[in-house]
């Protein structure tokens, strides 16, 4: 089941008979729904438009332009908010959750693959290749972990593609999550800058950092 629901319209069409209808539906779901206005390619002028969308009584819309990957950043931390508050077990308080950060193609998923014993990551030279952070279980004599994979993080200023921006928020919220990071680096690379925004992302979090070369 669904912890949230994301109802897709047409900001150019308006409210239509089944919007209407699949809006009524959705209200006795009793979920969170966010209301998304596609096709505001114009978005300067046709933002306006999504006003007409209050009368569907689901909240506030959400003008986007996916062909043009416009107001998807707002899209994506309404979802992240409306996600129910997950109350912890036993079981899961016991586990301690690693995120294994750092650039791209330093060898994060290749470390966790080891540690597991098998080829459970995507592991590629291509930069890049973690999208998301995937979670794995992993239980030995000392105890339970969830090592956490994580796509690489770069400079702001060479981050252009809008998946490559979601991959970097996926990744932060991991380092919020996690209990301990480890941060790969690159011992044959010189440059420290990169290691230092990606340590000051785990400390600022109040996470353990531990390094970890290639």
């Amino acid at each position: 089941m669904a912890d949230v629901i994301c109802f897709l319209t047409d900001i150019k069409q308006g409210i239509t008979a089944a919007d209407k209808e699949i809006a009524v539906m959705l209200k006795k779901s009793k979920k969170p729904i966010i209301l998304i206005c596609n096709k505001a390619d114009n978005y300067e002028k046709d933002k306006y438009e999504a006003y007409e969308f209050y009368n569907l009584g689901l909240g506030d819309p959400y003008p986007i332009s996916s062909t043009n990957a416009i107001g998807l950043g707002d899209v994506l931390d309404k979802i992240y908010e409306s996600f129910p508050k997950k109350v912890q077990n036993e079981e899961e308080k016991e586990t301690i959750k690693v995120a294994v950060i750092g650039k791209p193609n330093v060898g994060k998923s290749s470390l966790i693959n080891k540690i597991l014993g098998q080829n459970r990551a995507i592991v590629s030279d291509i930069a890049g290749t973690t999208r998301d952070a995937i979670d794995t279980p992993f239980e030995n004599e000392n105890g339970k972990y969830v090592l956490i994979d994580t796509a690489g993080i770069r400079k702001k200023s060479k981050v252009k593609e809008s998946i490559e921006k979601f991959s970097i928020m996926r990744t932060l919220l991991a380092i919020e999550r996690a209990d301990v990071c480890l941060m790969m680096i690159d011992a044959i690379e010189r440059s420290y800058r990169s290691r230092c925004q990606n340590c000051r992302r785990s400390t600022r979090s109040w996470k353990r950092c531990y390094y970890c070369n290639q």
